[in-house]
């Protein structure tokens, strides 16, 4: 009897333990875990969730926007894609130096900010953490931008990473196209990240 109830006992802790925490973590509340951790739509390694804005999001989905205070807008409104990793797939990092190049995008106003880990900006006063439509233009042959800690003498564009660790970078699109919410795979084109070269060491 004895060995019964801590065999129930034992089963009833575990099954809450693990309730919990796959509750915490499909609501975004598990340390490491982003908002678009769980996104259906992947795109050269940008990742979206199309639920997000939409009536088809679940508690979990709503539970991950309001932990995280960044996706707020309906999906007519915007749509948000985020990447982790460089082309090569290897983290962004602060200690390296990278090359974000695009072409225009499916949607009538777009921008790209960089947050660290933690889904915050990182704490510098250079100004310079994101770019948008209005400061690259709308040049057929795209745009380029320099990702790193510090601003090249080179670069007309430039996103500050100093101070943000291990980072992603944010791509929002603003009312996108209808094709673009329909058949995301083949519409977007989507933004290239080529690491040029990290402190110490070449590409």
């Amino acid at each position: 009897m004895r060995r019964g109830a801590i065999r129930y006992g034992g089963a009833l802790g575990l099954g809450l333990l693990l309730g919990i925490g796959s509750a915490l973590y499909l609501a975004g509340l598990w340390p490491g875990t982003k908002p678009l951790d769980f996104g259906d739509v992947d795109i050269g390694g940008w990742r979206s969730d199309f639920a997000i804005g939409s009536l088809a999001a679940d508690p979990y989905t709503r539970a991950r926007v309001a932990r995280h205070g960044l996706l707020a807008l309906a999906k007519s409104e915007a749509v948000y894609f985020t990447k982790a990793t460089d082309d090569a797939g290897r983290p962004l990092t602060e200690e390296c130096t990278y090359r974000l190049s695009g072409r225009a995008m499916p949607a009538q106003w777009w921008s790209i900010t960089l947050y660290t880990a933690e889904s915050l900006l990182p704490l510098n006063t250079d100004a310079a953490l994101s770019i948008d439509q209005s400061s690259v233009g709308k040049a057929a042959a795209g745009w380029q931008a320099i990702v790193a800690p510090e601003r090249p003498e080179a670069a007309e564009h430039w996103i500050s990473s100093r101070n943000a660790g291990s980072f992603d970078l944010m791509l929002r699109l603003y009312v996108p196209d209808a094709t673009l919410l329909a058949d995301p795979q083949t519409v977007l084109e989507p933004p290239r990240i080529e690491r040029l070269g990290c402190e110490g060491k070449g590409p």
